[in-house]
């Protein structure tokens, strides 16, 4: 199978807080779009992995993803190990996409930083032909994305970001993608228990996330934008694309 669009991520809940705006439009327009997870989110202090995966579900169903994946590495313990570099490459070449979306370099959870170190290295190593892989049984042939971009998380870019993407029309989508892990955020008409407060379910957190998409979108001249950092120089084929 072939997607147009991966996005890598270490827990349920990473790309609809960071780049759901930019999938909502991609699969508006006809793109296909996979969601693969290295971790199904189990040492969430929230919720469970079962309920997580339910809520992701639903995020998903949301934005139009055509499917999702999870790589069932250990939450909080992501490691750059041969067997987690394979993991991924099987699900490269099984996805083969055109555009890999990845977390950033350096980040506030090391879940994050280590998929980043994890998805760089495998976009390289799954198109060696002499990297061997199966999947159900079958060789599977070498395929590398065409282009990486890291989406931005908790910490602001190290340096300005490469490409602005509006999402004007697409931020409730966004918005409501998030707002289907309930367990997660401070939603107390939708999720209510005795555990504790964390950093993501405090209130205001979700108008932090709206406030970012603003002046994100201030730079570019729009309502709302997410931004990204390439992983390699991006070229143009004439500046004919800029008029």
């Amino acid at each position: 199978m072939s997607v147009d669009v991966m996005v890598l991520s270490a827990h349920p809940d990473d790309a609809e807080l960071s780049c759901s705006g930019t999938v909502k439009k991609l699969t508006n327009e006809g793109r296909s779009v996979v969601f693969v997870e290295c971790t199904r989110g189990e040492l969430g202090t929230r919720g469970s992995a079962d309920l997580r995966e339910q809520e992701a579900t639903e995020a998903a169903r949301i934005l139009g993803v055509n499917d999702r994946e999870c790589l069932d590495m250990p939450d909080g313990h992501i490691m750059h190990t041969n067997e987690n570099i394979h993991a991924v490459i099987r699900s490269l070449r099984t996805w083969k996409p055109k555009l890999l979306l990845i977390p950033p370099p350096f980040e506030r959870h090391p879940d994050h930083e280590a998929v980043h170190k994890l998805a760089r290295a495998a976009a390289f190593l799954a198109g060696l032909t002499k990297i061997s892989t199966q999947a159900n049984g079958s060789e599977q042939h070498p395929h590398r994305p065409t282009r990486m971009l890291c989406f931005q998380q908790q910490y602001d870019f190290p340096r300005e970001p490469d490409v602005y993407v509006d999402i004007s029309d697409t931020f409730d989508a966004k918005m409501n993608s998030i707002k289907a892990f309930s367990s997660q955020f401070y939603l107390p008409d939708l999720y209510t228990s005795d555990e504790p407060t964390t950093f993501i379910s405090r209130p205001g957190f979700l108008e932090e996330i709206e406030a970012r998409a603003l002046y994100l979108g201030s730079r570019i001249g729009v309502r709302y934008a997410e931004a990204y950092l390439a992983v390699e120089p991006l070229a143009v084929s004439s500046l004919s694309v800029f008029l």
